[in-house]
This record gives structure tokens, sequence and C-alpha cells, in this order.
């Protein structure tokens, strides 16, 4: 598992006061950047071949302004072309957010989806949740 801190920012609250909902995948995005750097260790965008297929989020209790976030995230299950992140956000000790990404890999001359390379479905086994 991977973890990670943000501090929410003024302008990431809505006219209700809490952490607008909009503002969670994109936190959610930024705790995928370990795995990202299993494919491309510089974060280099043209040496990536992983293409976002899904988001989903649930929304489990608000998330407020003035209190670090703690982001828990990794691998739910990996399949032939693609894996699935699982991610949490938790603050003072509440989940108030739990997500899952699908990500896919793509040879960027052909566009297309094809077979992960065992090299990274090693490494990615290796952050399996339990």
């Amino acid at each position: 598992m991977f973890t990670a801190v943000v501090t929410p920012r003024f302008y990431e609250t809505d006219a209700f006061g809490h952490i607008n909902n909009t503002v969670i995948t994109g936190w959610f995005e930024t705790a995928r950047e370990p795995i990202f750097r299993i494919f491309s260790p510089q974060m280099d965008a043209r040496g990536m071949n992983l293409i976002l297929a899904r988001v989903e989020v649930d929304y489990v209790a608000q998330t407020h302004y003035g209190h670090e976030v703690e982001l828990r995230t990794g691998i739910e299950r990996i399949g032939n072309a693609s894996f699935t992140v699982w991610h949490e956000a938790w603050q003072g000790g509440v989940l108030c957010a739990r997500g899952k990404a699908v990500q896919v890999y793509f040879d960027w001359e052909t566009q297309k989806s094809g077979p992960l390379p065992e090299r990274f479905r090693t490494a990615l086994a290796g952050h399996l949740r339990d």
C-alpha cells in the first residue's frame, strides 16, 4: 500500500463548506504516482504506456478544509491488459471517500491495448490488497 498526505486548500471548498467532489478524483490521481513510476521511473509521459479507462468514487463522509487528508492506494486486481487501483481518503480517522481506477496497458504506436508485460505484473503484484 502507498500512502500520501494532502493538505486541502481553501479554493477546493465548495458553497457547502466542504471539499468539492471533483477534487477527490484529482487527489486520487496524484496518489497513483508511485504506480505510474513502476511504468516510467522518470515520469516521462511518452514512456508511460498507460491510459485511464474508468474511475469511480464513493463519497462516504464530508471532507473539510483545514485538516490533512491521508490517501491510501494499492492494487485490487491485475488482468490481462489492465489493472484496478483502489483508493481511500481518510481525514481525522474517518474514511471520507473510496474509489477505483482502471488503468490499461496501451501501445501508442498501434493505438491498442496489449498484454501487461510480466515485469509490470510482478511489480504491481507486490502491492495487491490482501
